[in-house]
């Protein structure tokens, strides 16, 4: 390459290790988004499974399954949370949190009852009474929502009335708030019309989509060819100037 200066060694080893280095991190980032593709397939396959039974499916769950079940038991007398920071619509709304007892279980297990919309007025809506009594629910055995930065503390702490509200579903604030022991995943039950709650099955990953991961591995890919181009130019062998003399007569 007659067109390139010779390189010192050390520029040579920087630039194919950056590439390299932006190349492996787009690589992972295209990992991360086909395995996130194939946790959604497989929980949209879930949303459609035969119903199991609670007591057979959550002492032996394999990692990254999303069973459908059946449990029967009773939820705790007035004990409900209200997640305050999710958009459905323009109007608002709140997701509905409560604490359930299976029969049999020592352990708590926390349901999502669903979304509440508002009205438009920016009052918070309220949910209706729990049922009374042994009661069997069925839906999708998930793991709770991510939650991001907390600002402010541990709401719930704070909070002596019920409904509780907070912004954040934290599992170990709910546990320790209620004095008990929960299950690691939450119940999202499955939906019905006959209620005034909207349920929609659907597997959050916050901010970080399938679409997200892939848009950072064309960032880092991006990133790997600006280094190489970088190293081309600053080692451009410079072009002779022609210089003109004027004669003088």
């Amino acid at each position: 390459m007659s067109w390139l200066r010779r390189p010192k060694w050390w520029s040579v080893l920087l630039t194919l290790v950056g590439a390299l280095l932006f190349v492996r991190l787009g690589v992972w980032q295209l990992h991360r988004a086909d395995y996130k593709d194939g946790l959604l397939r497989r929980y949209a396959a879930a949303a459609a499974a035969p119903v199991q039974r609670f007591d057979d499916v959550v002492d032996h769950l394999p990692p990254d399954t999303y069973p459908r079940v059946r449990v029967h038991g009773h939820y705790l007398a007035g004990r409900v949370y209200l997640l305050d920071n999710p958009m459905h619509d323009e109007r608002g709304g709140i997701e509905v949190y409560a604490p359930f007892l299976p029969d049999g279980h020592r352990r708590l297990l926390l349901v999502d009852l669903g979304f509440l919309p508002g009205n438009g007025s920016g009052r918070m809506p309220l949910p209706p009474p729990l049922p009374d009594g042994p009661t069997t629910l069925q839906g999708l055995y998930q793991p709770s929502p991510g939650h991001g930065l907390e600002m402010g503390g541990n709401a719930l702490a704070r909070q002596s009335r019920w409904p509780k509200s907070t912004i954040y579903l934290d599992m170990k604030q709910v546990a320790a708030d209620l004095r008990h022991v929960l299950f690691p995943r939450l119940l999202v039950l499955d939906p019905d019309p006959a209620i005034a709650y909207v349920r929609r099955h659907r597997l959050d990953f916050g901010a970080m989509t399938p679409a997200r991961h892939r848009a950072y591995a064309f960032q880092w890919f991006t990133f790997a060819v600006v280094a190489v181009v970088i190293f081309l130019v600053l080692h451009r062998r410079k072009r002779p100037t022609r210089r003109r003399h004027d004669e003088s007569t």
